[in-house]
């Protein structure tokens, strides 16, 4: 199911947007910050700091006094929610039997109890040790979440799936902007292989921090070559596309070729069937290792919405930029 949900859609809670836990009640035994950090969680026997057993995720103290404890969650960029992962990896005896969500739109960095905010979910059952997804309807973009947690304890993690909603009538008219980046609301939809590294990386700001930072295929032992199919946040003109193989050194494509397509439909599935015969937007070129790679010599193709990048063979990319503007 998780591995479904991330071809679907984005974490809007992942920090590289921007996100951050801006507010708890109480963190007494576990920093809030983890709640959203982009690494599985983790369990190491015999960790202990100056307040307790080290745990990998939001723990508030046991509570003596009436209410509950709750966290605010202050997205980077504004999204419609589709749901939320709740996980409770390695929280036992320490575990909250209860939550409730919140999600609201505000301009403020800790929005108070005025703010509007809107209950999601109902009052959530969970258990110790779990990893659930509670789908939610509610078609406004938000830009922060509230966790609540009955009475006190520890999650591990919350991640907010949905989609980005940028603002596009605020891009300038012929302004050239990164149409897949993930903050523009660009996102991998699925690829042949994410043995080493996810293609949803591809889209990620700034340049890859180490090689699990991007997108990597196992070795290929077999003929043929690895590709991935992702959809620009809107439709758009490119007039450049960057490919960079940030930290692939003995593990780049030999080469990369693009096609690109103003329409696709059906699941992932039936988009990558379609995706094989879509025109080259940029013919099969040579790749170096760490690299960034400017190319503007692109085929005019008119406005397009989802690309498929082909390597050759096999290999990692740190990002994918397809630079240009905005069709209106």
């Amino acid at each position: 199911m998780f591995d479904d949900l991330r071809r679907r859609y984005v974490d809007l809670a992942q920090p590289r947007l921007g996100s951050e836990v801006v507010f708890a009640t109480d963190d007494f035994f576990a920093d809030k910050a983890r709640l959203i950090s982009p690494a599985e969680p983790v369990f190491i026997p015999g960790r202990y700091d100056d307040n307790g057993k080290w745990m990998d995720g939001w723990e508030s103290r046991r509570k003596r006094v009436p209410g509950h404890d709750w966290c605010v969650v202050r997205l980077g960029v504004a999204g419609v929610v589709a749901g939320f992962e709740v996980d409770t990896r390695h929280f036992t005896g320490n575990y909250p039997p209860g939550a409730e969500i919140e999600v609201c739109r505000s301009d403020e960095a800790v929005p108070g109890d005025d703010a509007g905010w809107v209950k999601v979910t109902p009052r959530l059952d969970l258990k110790g040790n779990d990893r659930v997804y509670v789908p939610v309807s509610h078609d406004a973009a938000v830009t922060h979440v509230r966790l609540h947690i009955f009475p006190d304890g520890g999650v591990a993690r919350l991640r907010v799936w949905g989609r980005v909603q940028p603002d596009f009538s605020a891009v300038g008219e012929g302004e050239v902007i990164d149409l897949l980046a993930m903050a523009w609301g660009g996102r991998g939809i699925v690829a042949n292989d994410e043995h080493f590294g996810r293609v949803e990386n591809l889209t990620a700001p700034g340049r890859g921090a180490d090689m699990g930072d991007g997108w990597e295929t196992r070795r290929r032992r077999e003929p043929g070559h690895d590709w991935a199919v992702l959809e620009l946040g809107t439709f758009g003109r490119i007039a450049e596309v960057v490919v960079d193989t940030a930290h692939f050194k003995g593990n780049y494509p030999d080469r990369c070729a693009l096609q690109a397509s103003a329409r696709a439909h059906g699941t992932p599935e039936e988009i990558a069937a379609q995706a094989e015969s879509w025109p080259v937007l940029l013919p099969e070129t040579k790749l170096q290792a760490d690299h960034v790679h400017i190319f503007r010599e692109l085929a005019d193709l008119g406005p397009i919405r989802f690309v498929r990048l082909n390597i050759y063979p096999d290999g990692g990319v740190s990002r994918l930029r397809l630079r240009g503007t905005v069709a209106r």
